[in-house]
């Protein structure tokens, strides 16, 4: 930072899955002396690897990623953790002179690291807990729906932690607290990327994505569940961990755990574009208008603030 009025500067990208955001990170990195900062919910977890679509040490081109692999699968990881620690590494990368590049999925942990989104200080409640762990996934979901729509539309209505969690705030604070326009990271400015594709086109990438990577993804489930993960914490997993879990213990065929993960994949990938939607500060590109974006990312760079 050359003086005291003139604002750091942090780019983010974000897009659904199977868009392309890893590789524009990547190309931005490079371009302008960057360090990307992974937003992943999953892939903050050791040996979720192909499943999670995890960057690859070769796809990376030398540029350093950080929050990858920083947890065990065995133990809960969570946002108020990825806040601490992203917050730390952004102010460790601009020590260096360097930019750091959000890029990723989770629009919680991106929101909530910007502050926009206020963590609730919600502590658990044993009592109520146990009383929703009784009910199926389908019961909490409908639950939720009643108890707040909004929360509803992006969660995963599939994982049962989240709704459980998610009735356990609702409960206590009426709703779950909506994004809060401020932000928190002090004297930083941010561009937001957003990468998104035609819903047939992204529907088809997803399709040959999952195709391609089926094979390796059954030896890494295969290989976690041998290593002591068990069934059930694929389960919270979802997507990937979650049917191809089911596929091994036999109770679904290979034609069957396919077809319900591109489907799931896809809600998945609509549920990220419902939430990023929300953010209006968000500008939203294709992936192949990467020469455009690196145009104005530099413009956002040179730019001085007061």
């Amino acid at each position: 930072m050359k003086s005291g009025t003139e604002k750091r500067k942090l780019l983010v990208i974000a897009g659904p899955t199977a868009v392309g955001k890893s590789a524009l990170g990547v190309q931005l990195a490079k371009e302008y002396n960057g360090e990307v900062i992974s937003a992943d919910s999953r892939q903050v977890y050791k040996g979720l690897d192909i499943g999670t679509g995890k960057i690859t040490k070769k796809e990376m081109r030398g540029v350093p990623h950080h929050l990858l692999d920083v947890a065990s699968p065995k133990k809960q990881f969570s946002v108020a953790e990825f806040q601490k620690l992203a917050r730390k590494k952004i102010d460790d990368i601009h020590s260096r002179g360097k930019l750091p590049i959000i890029v990723g999925g989770t629009g919680l942990y991106i929101d909530t690291l910007l502050g926009k989104f206020t963590i609730p200080e919600v502590p658990p409640n044993p009592k109520l807990r146990k009383e929703l762990e009784r009910k199926t996934t389908e019961r909490l979901f409908t639950m939720l729906q009643k108890l707040d729509p909004r929360r509803a539309k992006t969660i995963d209505r599939h994982n049962p932690r989240r709704l459980v969690r998610a009735i356990e705030i609702v409960k206590a604070l009426g709703k779950v607290p909506p994004l809060q326009h401020s932000n928190i990271l002090e004297n930083v400015g941010v561009f937001y990327i957003g990468l998104a594709l035609p819903h047939a086109v992204l529907k088809k990438n997803i399709a040959k994505r999952l195709q391609k990577r089926v094979r390796g993804m059954i030896v890494e489930v295969k290989r976690l569940h041998v290593a002591g993960l068990a069934w059930k914490r694929m389960e919270v997993f979802g997507l990937e961990y979650r049917y191809i879990a089911r596929f091994l213990q036999k109770k679904v065929s290979r034609e069957e755990m396919l077809a319900q993960l591109e489907k799931e994949i896809g809600y998945y990938a609509k549920r990220q574009m419902t939430w990023f939607k929300r953010n209006g500060e968000i500008e939203w590109f294709s992936p192949m208008e990467a020469k455009k974006i690196g145009k104005l990312a530099q413009k956002f760079l040179r730019k001085t603030s007061s």
